[in-house]
């Protein structure tokens, strides 16, 4: 996924105006087959499959045994297998985090569909009707984190109800040797909406005003679920054990939750980096995690990571960049909602 196509400030008005597509076939996706799939997996991961219907899906992690993100993803039941989707680059984490886990006489295999499936995202109020124009699918009822199975340039694909922009998201999954002519399909079909491709700046601009925490980016093996605000979304205190579980459980009974993600306005101020520190007086009390220029607020914004008490919103406090500091305001999240 390049940084942009030339233009990023028309890649981000044409996703919030229209529509825009990206190319996320870097992201790592799995596909679990076999006897035991459901069992299997509902065994190591954080979250409940158990109630889901096929086409359903939920969002998940992987845990430590202290009870941190090692990754953090979709997972989708279709009727012969379920498709785990990382939310984020993280490469081949998932793969290798399953596998340990994955023993000898288990009937479930894992596929890592890196290289044989294609993934493109339609974003934008018109991403519907841009799928219905190039492909003839109605996509308008399909609702976040659900999946419906569909030919697409002639091969069998799935369209996916994602959450990536704030806009309307829904994903293509289709074999790789389709990727070129669906893109091409894309363009074609919405030329006439302002279709916009977009890079990893945009995407990273359309998430941030969104609120939305992602792998590798806010989520790493440093973070419980509690501190990402994941609660009722990512992790179940009822499905029982899984790694990690008993701490998940302990921090909720007893509300020991350290930290939690936050959204902050910065005034004046350069975008800084991951890692910088955040402080209030002479007191660390946090760290930034993502932060891009905003087109929306027209103030830098970031993602970070406050103890709790410096949550509350309109906090001030400060963050450290090239030896400097600047003001850093606590702003609810998301920073940007369609209207």
């Amino acid at each position: 996924m390049p940084k942009h196509y030339g233009h990023s400030d028309a890649e981000y008005k044409a996703v919030r105006n229209s529509v825009g597509i990206a190319d996320l076939s870097h992201r790592g996706r799995l596909n679990v087959v076999g006897d035991d799939r459901v069992k299997w997996l509902q065994g190591i991961i954080s979250n409940d499959l158990l109630p889901l219907k096929p086409g359903q899906g939920l969002y998940s992690s992987f845990l430590n045994h202290k009870g941190r993100m090692l990754t953090y993803f979709r997972v989708y039941l279709l009727a012969e297998s379920l498709l785990v989707e990382d939310v984020g680059e993280i490469g081949e984490v998932t793969l290798q985090a399953f596998k340990k886990f994955l023993l000898y006489g288990t009937k479930a295999k894992m596929e890592s569909w890196a290289d044989s499936r294609g993934l493109l995202l339609v974003s934008g109020s018109k991403a519907a009707e841009l799928i219905k124009a190039a492909f003839g699918a109605d996509v308008t009822g399909l609702k976040p984190i659900s999946c419906l199975p569909y030919e697409i340039t002639g091969q069998q694909g799935l369209f996916l109800r994602t959450e990536e922009t704030g806009e309307m998201d829904v994903e293509l999954l289709l074999p790789s040797d389709g990727l070129a002519a669906a893109w091409d399909q894309l363009l074609k079909a919405g030329a006439s909406m302002g279709v916009q491709a977009f890079g990893t700046d945009t995407h990273n601009v359309l998430r941030l005003e969104a609120g939305l925490p992602m792998a590798g980016h806010d989520i790493t093996d440093e973070i419980v679920p509690h501190e990402a605000n994941l609660e009722g979304k990512a992790f179940s205190l009822s499905k029982g054990c899984y790694p990690g579980q008993e701490l998940i459980a302990r921090m909720d009974t007893y509300h020991s939750v350290r930290r939690h993600l936050a959204g902050l306005t910065l005034s004046n101020a350069e975008i800084p980096s991951k890692g910088d520190r955040l402080f209030s007086g002479d007191r660390e009390v946090g760290w930034i995690s993502s932060a891009v220029q905003s087109l929306a607020t027209g103030s830098v914004i970031a993602l970070g990571f406050p103890l709790k008490d410096f949550c509350a919103p309109n906090t001030v406090l400060e963050v450290e960049h090239d030896g400097r500091r600047y003001q850093a305001t606590v702003h609810a999240l998301p920073f940007y909602t369609r209207r």
